[in-house]
């Protein structure tokens, strides 16, 4: 029976070792080694990391988008949209976080890893739904949590808490329709307690 020692270091090791020049930088934090690549050297760096035979990630479990535009309070440069993938060798016993950053902040695009891992299908679709983050050579690239006539991308840090429309069914039309968003605001007045005569007692 063959044992591995796996520990963060090896694993930072081994994917350094598997991706050279193609590795922008990995770090260790809380236990858990994190890998950025370039969106040029993306769908080449995942299939690095599932077939190298020492890194082995033959399993996407996780693939989510971010919106860094308050990061830091709003003090954060760089790429607004990032992809960040969760990796797991079950082979190895190892696992990875996997973040690569979307070259235009106006258009977010990558290529997708559909074909690397089967798995990646929904979690791109949602990656898109939400944070408008396009993926390019998905087979099926549409709307998979809101509705079909959804307006815009409500993970985004810009996207207003009230939303635009809303949906619901009329009975008269028989049939679904679409009105603005009718949200009114109100003041919530604190109910104030007096120790003195709470419950009724005196």
């Amino acid at each position: 029976m063959t044992t591995f020692s796996v520990t963060p270091e090896t694993i930072q090791a081994a994917v350094a070792a598997a991706l050279g020049d193609k590795l922008k930088r990995a770090s260790i934090s809380l236990g858990e080694v994190e890998a950025v690549v370039s969106a040029d050297d993306y769908h080449a760096v995942a299939q690095m990391l599932r077939d190298a035979p020492n890194c082995k990630f033959e399993q996407l479990i996780d693939l989510c988008g971010v919106d860094y535009s308050e990061f830091k309070a709003g003090a954060y440069e760089g790429p607004r949209f990032c992809v960040v993938i969760q990796l797991l060798s079950v082979s190895l016993n190892q696992r990875l976080r996997l973040k690569v950053f979307a070259p235009d902040d106006a258009m977010p695009m990558l290529v997708s890893v559909t074909d690397v891992w089967g798995a990646a299908d929904w979690y791109e679709r949602e990656a898109f739904d939400l944070f408008g983050i396009m993926f390019d050579g998905h087979s099926d690239l549409r709307r998979i949590l809101t509705d079909y006539g959804f307006i815009g991308h409500p993970f985004r840090k810009d996207f207003p808490t009230s939303g635009y429309v809303e949906m619901r069914y009329d009975a008269e039309q028989a049939r679904v329709v679409y009105q603005p968003v009718t949200i009114e605001s109100r003041e919530i007045t604190p109910r104030i307690i007096r120790e003195e005569n709470y419950g009724g007692l005196k």
